[in-house]
């Protein structure tokens, strides 16, 4: 209690302290009609507002989750600036000791400057100008950055994309200290230091500052904020609008696989509107969408208070609030993003750039109260407007559960280029991806999809192959196994044919082309279903993808069913893995351990797989049950004696062990031309290691079957081992939900309404 009671004493003589100084200003600004005095009137602007500061003053010592964070800050703070100012010559990579101090040095730097605007105490502003004065000294004569491997070399950082990481919180400290400064102090500075380093940014750079990418929206957002800071219209237009006159004789590749715009698609407001789907969905993904949102976020809250008539929150509908929504939508049950394209495991709305995203998304959006629910469980706010909104929403108990519901989110910027649609239903979720290519992220897996139960992965998606920021693992950089592997189409849970992956793995053919939505329902408590349809992955060859989630009383818990139809001109060999995350517990088949482990192919991923077991199916359904984290899992398959079983592992043709050992099931089937794989997966039961107990470890399934499929429909049938039946029909062609059906199945007459069947 004497340690709370000392702290809120300390804020309020800091708020009477502070209302003198405000006193003072305020008498000065109308006696005083000089420059000086118009730019004590303007910062901080960007991100804190004078009024902001007011306001959180006018709260301090009242607001738990404020308290707390800024408490946390200045400890840390503190502890910083008793260590010293380091500023190193550049030399490493991501994860090197140079890398992570500027990437540390920026952090500080910002948050520094925000406790001098809340607690008034001129050491932080002292201790940010000497640490810019440090960086004015030498970035002035510095050279680009002596590791030659980036397409955009940066001087502070081995790429551009972390130059502009640092100019953009760096530009915040700034807004936070200016009235601090003398006008030689920031004009030695604007000089020197940040117009050449927003210049090197984007003049100096335009392969990386002239495109639509999460790369270029951070160098955007970095001139902008900079700019508006500067009040230097020059920047704030190049950040809007991307670079004029721009002229280049050759198309210039970056070793991502993006290119340089040459059609006038630059700058910031081109990276909300290429990207972003109406619903919000950023087509490189979640896991760069979290990185690209701190950018999009805070430049728009910047532009919002100094350009307000710029109606940023506006813009295309106000996608960039839509898409908050989006990526939380986006998450499991734990709040960890589905690594679709490249994305790391974990990363999650834990993470900073969420909280960021949902303390704007509150603070100018709806004011959902939901998103305080969210912002509840991440326990910190910003220390500027919107996380004072938060922090007072809290206080107020005004937070609900964020209610993450079955949805599709279209994708493209028209909305017209696939999309993804995650169905829920109680734990079970399934993320069922048609989407566009992603731009230079985007993976070779076409109607792709991974499951989970209460955040757990059920068959997974493997994400990307890096280690970010270990300098040990290839600088902290994108390894070569995530191109031979984690973005070959054999990486994930779709079809392969002819051990080609799709669009042959050339991004210009797949940013060509999107995959199509057949019909999405989640109508329906109990059956959500989504159906998408491929028809460019493979010349000649027509892929239409139907998953469901279907929550049956005859069983346990809601199971998917999943029916791929393959229509193809020739005969091929198609290969339909299973990445499944557990134990084996049991098979229905004898399958053929060889004595030496060897890859099953050279190439297109195949080279990076082990086949540990082969086998031949040798009933109708070929069942594989596993254990994981406590609960069984069962997958049933519908198969015919010539189908091939391979128990793969990923980890062949891989001596830096830069691949996880993971394991699947690979259903193989030869010489075929049109097909049908139908699976289910359920999951039952559980065991405890405490009491040693296995309950219902056995599927609940007898029997999968096919009783009907043409060019219009597909009828599964599914037997309990109770002897009851369950019929799901889907209609492959006239999916409306007005449409009308009529169908004969074993001298049964069906009729229904709209695009699927199930009873």
């Amino acid at each position: 209690m004497t340690i709370i009671k000392n702290f809120i004493i300390k804020f309020a003589l800091v708020a009477i302290v502070f209302t003198a100084f405000s006193c003072k200003k305020e008498n000065a600004a109308v006696t005083d009609t000089s420059n000086e005095t118009a730019s004590l009137q303007e910062h901080p602007s960007l991100i804190l507002t004078a009024q902001g500061v007011k306001d959180i003053r006018a709260q301090l010592g009242s607001i738990p989750v404020f308290d707390n964070t800024l408490k946390a800050v200045q400890e840390e703070i503190d502890a910083e600036i008793a260590l010293g100012i380091d500023t190193p010559i550049p030399v490493d990579y991501s994860g090197g000791y140079t890398h992570v101090r500027h990437k540390r040095n920026m952090v500080v730097l910002q948050k520094a400057g925000v406790l001098y605007q809340i607690l008034d105490d001129d050491k932080y502003a002292k201790y940010v100008k000497d640490m810019l004065m440090q960086y004015e000294e030498m970035y002035k004569t510095l050279p680009l950055h002596p590791k030659t491997r980036s397409y955009a070399r940066g001087k502070l950082f081995w790429q551009c994309l972390n130059d502009s990481n640092w100019l953009v919180y760096v530009s915040q400290a700034y807004d936070c200290v200016y009235n601090y400064l003398s006008e030689d102090e920031r004009n030695k500075l604007e000089t020197n230091l940040f117009k050449p380093f927003a210049d090197h940014i984007s003049i100096d750079s335009p392969q990386f500052y002239q495109r639509v990418h999460n790369h270029s929206t951070w160098g955007n957002a970095a001139v902008g904020m900079i700019g508006l800071v500067m009040d230097d219209q020059e920047l704030i237009d190049r950040a809007l609008y991307g670079i004029k006159d721009l002229k280049l004789d050759t198309k210039e590749k970056d070793d991502d696989g993006g290119f340089l715009n040459k059609d006038g698609k630059a700058g910031f407001l081109a990276n909300i509107e290429e990207p972003f789907s109406p619903d919000g969905y950023y087509n490189e993904g979640p896991y760069y969408q979290r990185y690209a949102m701190y950018p999009f976020l805070i430049f728009a809250e910047g532009l919002h208070n100094v350009k307000p008539e710029l109606k940023i929150f506006e813009y295309k509908d106000g996608v960039l609030l839509k898409s908050i929504n989006a990526l939380l939508n986006l998450s499991d049950a734990d709040g960890d993003f589905f690594p679709l394209n490249d994305g790391q495991k974990g990363m999650s709305y834990y993470n900073d750039a969420l909280v960021t995203a949902v303390d704007i998304s509150y603070h100018f959006g709806t004011q959902d109260p939901g998103l305080l629910s969210i912002a509840k469980e991440q326990n910190k706010v910003l220390l500027d407007d919107s996380g004072l909104a938060v922090a007072l929403g809290i206080k107020n108990g005004n937070e609900k559960p964020f209610n993450k519901k079955s949805i599709n989110l279209s994708d493209g910027p028209e909305g017209t280029q696939g999309g993804v649609a995650i169905l829920r239903n109680k734990d079970i979720e399934l993320v069922f991806k048609y989407a566009a290519q992603g731009s230079s992220h985007g993976h070779y897996d076409k109607l792709s999809y991974s499951l989970y139960e209460k955040g757990e992965e059920i068959l997974q998606d493997y994400g990307l192959a890096r280690f970010v920021n270990i300098e040990q693992k290839g600088g902290g950089n994108y390894l070569k196994e995530n191109k031979t592997w984690a973005k070959q189409t054999i990486a994930h849970n779709t079809v392969t044919q002819n051990e080609t992956s799709h669009f042959n793995a050339k991004y210009d053919i797949g940013s060509q082309h999107h995959s199509v939505l057949n019909y999405f329902s989640s109508e329906n408590d109990k059956v959500q279903v989504a159906s998408a349809r491929e028809n460019n992955a493979y010349p000649g060859t027509e892929m239409l993808r139907t998953m469901a989630i279907i929550k049956d009383e005859d069983f346990e818990k809601p199971y998917m069913l999943d029916i791929m139809k393959v229509t193809s001109n020739k005969s091929n060999q198609y290969d339909f893995p299973y990445y499944f995350i557990g134990q084996v517990v049991q098979k229905n088949f004898d399958y053929h351990t060889p004595k030496t482990l060897n890859p099953l192919g050279n190439k297109n991923g195949y080279q990076h797989l082990f086949v540990e077991g082969t086998a031949k199916a040798s009933s109708d359904n070929s069942k594989l049950s596993w254990l994981n984290k406590g609960k069984f899992y069962t997958l049933t398959s519908v198969t015919n004696t010539n189908d091939e079983l391979l128990f793969t592992r990923i980890g062949a043709n891989d001596p830096e062990f830069n691949l996880r050992r993971e394991a699947a099931l690979m259903l193989r089937r030869k010489n075929t031309k049109n097909t049908l794989f139908v699976s289910v997966i359920e999951g039952h039961g559980s065991y405890s290691p405490v009491s040693e107990s296995a309950v219902n470890s056995n599927s609940s399934i007898k029997e999968l079957k096919v009783v009907l499929d043409t060019e219009a429909y597909t009828a599964v049938q599914i037997t309990n081992i109770n002897g009851n039946t369950k019929l799901f029909i889907t209609a492959n062609t006239n999916t409306s939900k007005g449409e009308k059906h009529n169908l004969k199945i074993n001298d049964k007459n069906y009729e229904w309404s709209g695009s699927y069947y199930f009873e």
